[in-house]
């Protein structure tokens, strides 16, 4: 197993530890845990999408939170949902949303989380704003796709995620197609058996590239979500040579994450796409975080040495 993968395993096992969960809960502002998101608050939130949306960077909002196992908790988060889509349309920014189906009760329920996702289509269509399903790990997405299917009966601007370190997502890319649904493409940050996903970095990223040529071919529009430079060259090389449009891709790369770079690329005309969670329940999202990427974790321990 290649030394990053080991390393990544090793951090999402950590984390599901609960001491470690209270040291980094205690310790977050010291572990720059902020610098991943955009605050706790709404209007934190919003003021950074302003920021962005100046630089000609769009967004997508997360408020922070999954694995929800109790219908009263699921549906007030899809009550902070509505919320956030009016919040943006009133504010007159560039940005929709993105939602884990276990933060709207996937866990609780199919037809209870899919009850909590009808309402939030409701704002959504009122709002005109796109809806942005979220992959989560293997064992939820048959679930997300069935939900993802139904929702589009009734609202069509609504996309999805896959994963490329998934053995399963060519074929699943290939039925997104079909039902002409965009998609985000990510390489995957949660812990998954040898038996689902590919172990080395080399076989996830080889399979991202195929993943995305694979849209781009097709005409589907598609969100290239990374921070791997090998690959935007690789999409920048293929988009001059085949002359894809600029309307038919994005780039999407995650708030605090090499924002330099984000704003280069609008710069030379790209879209480029922020993700921007917020809220108080940042613990799972910033331990991935960690993990994905050895450079998150030589900030924090500049941040520590520094404190």
């Amino acid at each position: 197993m290649q030394s990053s993968q080991f390393m990544r395993q090793a951090i999402l096992k950590v984390a599901s530890s609960p001491s470690f969960s209270r040291f980094v809960h205690r310790y977050g502002p010291k572990l720059g845990a902020r610098r991943f998101y955009a605050g706790e608050t709404l209007k934190e939130a919003i003021e950074v999408v302003r920021r962005l949306n100046a630089e000609d960077i769009l967004v997508t909002l997360d408020h922070l939170g999954e694995s929800v196992t109790n219908a009263e908790e699921a549906a007030a988060q899809a009550d902070g949902y509505i919320d956030i889509l009016h919040a943006i349309h009133a504010a007159g920014v560039n940005a929709g949303v993105s939602i884990k189906l276990t933060q709207m009760g996937l866990d609780v329920g199919q037809d209870e989380c899919l009850a909590n996702m009808r309402r939030i289509v409701e704002a959504a269509k009122e709002t005109r704003r796109f809806i942005r399903i979220d992959m989560e790990d293997s064992q939820h997405t048959d679930m997300t796709l069935a939900v993802l299917h139904e929702l589009r009966k009734s609202y069509p601007r609504i996309g999805t995620v896959l994963q490329s370190y998934l053995f399963r997502s060519q074929n699943d890319l290939a039925m997104l197609q079909a039902a002409d649904i965009s998609v985000r493409i990510v390489k995957g940050a949660y812990l998954e058996p040898p038996t689902v996903a590919f172990p080395l970095k080399s076989d996830v990223d080889q399979n991202y590239l195929r993943l995305v040529d694979m849209a781009l071919r097709a005409g589907q529009y598609v969100a290239i979500a990374t921070h791997d430079e090998n690959i935007i060259h690789e999409v920048e090389g293929w988009v001059n040579e085949r002359k894809i449009p600029l309307d038919k891709f994005e780039f999407q790369m995650l708030y605090g994450i090499r924002m330099s770079r984000q704003r280069e690329l609008a710069k030379q005309g790209y879209r480029v796409r922020c993700y921007v969670p917020f809220g108080t329940d940042w613990y799972a999202y910033y331990t991935r975080r960690l993990a994905e990427r050895p450079a998150n974790i030589l900030f924090v321990l500049r941040s520590l040495l520094r404190s």
